[in-house]
């Protein structure tokens, strides 16, 4: 079990993709992922992430509060801004507007973590960045979805922050209780190895359940609906890579910590803004899900690309030397 964890979470972007495509072929097979279903499956992702803090990760945090603390302000305000600068700029329909609002602002992704370890980067760091934007993402979020896209669709604030609280909090604080009680048990830490596998899992689960209900009108939009999609969430994800390396140069961290904030910045909770999507926007714009689905599969083979490109680099220099 776990070999198999281990190798499912190193193949991580093509087992989305092949759920992504399966579903999109065979709309029936993932059907069952939605509404509270959904629900709970994400809650899933984020009981392993809770899985895996420690007290000392919380101690690490108050030790170098300055970092996380630019680290989280880069996460809430460059995702958010970028997508609402190419919400304008590519001159988006308010569905798929939505959609890239809701990925811009929620917190980083829980896959970031092994990204950074992946590249040499600062994994200490990336924990701290990850945990801080989640447990701020129940108010945050919301209040950035009012404020960016609150006149132009008509945002639930309040039921955003019950939702991110169910899926987000309370699971992340059951892993991180458990892992506290039960951490020094050999069954506890084998259940620990297994979950990174798990919620691969369960985010193909998630792209393919968000696929299938979006299925018909993904064909119905054509190609063009599909490209003026992919180069959205292409854009945000690749300018997030920038602006966050940029931010860490311009706070001179470390070359390892430049390269977790550029992740920290770039991937998002994907995963979390499908949910949203799916659970307060999908009646009135079926659309806004694609790009939150989208970006769940990119971010996991850009976050891959890009931790081995800073991995390589370091092996020419290493030769070089």
């Amino acid at each position: 079990m776990i070999r198999l964890s281990k190798w499912l979470y190193g193949n991580a972007s093509p087992i989305v993709i092949g759920a992504a495509l399966i579903s999109f072929f065979f709309p029936s097979l993932f059907s069952w992922v939605s509404g509270q279903t959904q629900t709970v499956v994400l809650g899933i992702i984020m009981l392993s992430m809770g899985l895996t803090l420690t007290p000392e990760d919380f101690k690490n945090l108050a030790t170098r509060p300055l970092d996380i603390c630019i680290g989280t302000l880069a996460q809430f305000t460059v995702m958010p801004l970028v997508a609402y600068l190419l919400w304008h700029t590519f001159g988006l329909p308010p569905a798929l507007a939505v959609g890239i609002m809701l990925v811009g602002c929620c917190p980083g992704g829980v896959s970031s973590n092994i990204m950074s370890f992946l590249c040499h980067g600062d994994v200490a760091f990336s924990v701290g960045m990850t945990t801080v934007s989640t447990l701020l993402a129940p108010v945050v979020t919301p209040l950035l979805m009012l404020w960016l896209a609150g006149q132009t669709v008509e945002v639930d604030a309040i039921g955003m922050f019950i939702n991110i609280l169910i899926v987000t909090l309370i699971p992340v604080g059951a892993g991180f209780g458990l892992n506290v009680w039960l951490g020094h048990k050999p069954s506890f830490k084998t259940i620990q190895q297994i979950m990174p596998g798990v919620g691969v899992l369960a985010l193909a689960c998630i792209v393919g359940g968000v696929i299938s209900v979006v299925q018909a009108d993904i064909v119905k939009g054509g190609i063009g609906l599909f490209f003026l999609t992919f180069a959205t969430v292409l854009c945000h994800n690749t300018l997030g890579y920038i602006l966050g390396y940029a931010a860490g140069k311009l706070s001179k961290f470390s070359k390892a910590k430049n390269r977790t904030i550029s992740i920290e910045v770039g991937m998002q909770n994907a995963g979390l803004a499908t949910n949203l999507a799916t659970n307060f926007f999908i009646a009135t714009m079926p659309l806004a899900v694609v790009p939150c689905a989208i970006s769940c599969v990119w971010h996991s083979i850009s976050g891959t690309l890009l931790a081995g490109w800073f991995a390589k680099n370091d092996s020419k220099h290493e030769k070089q030397q």
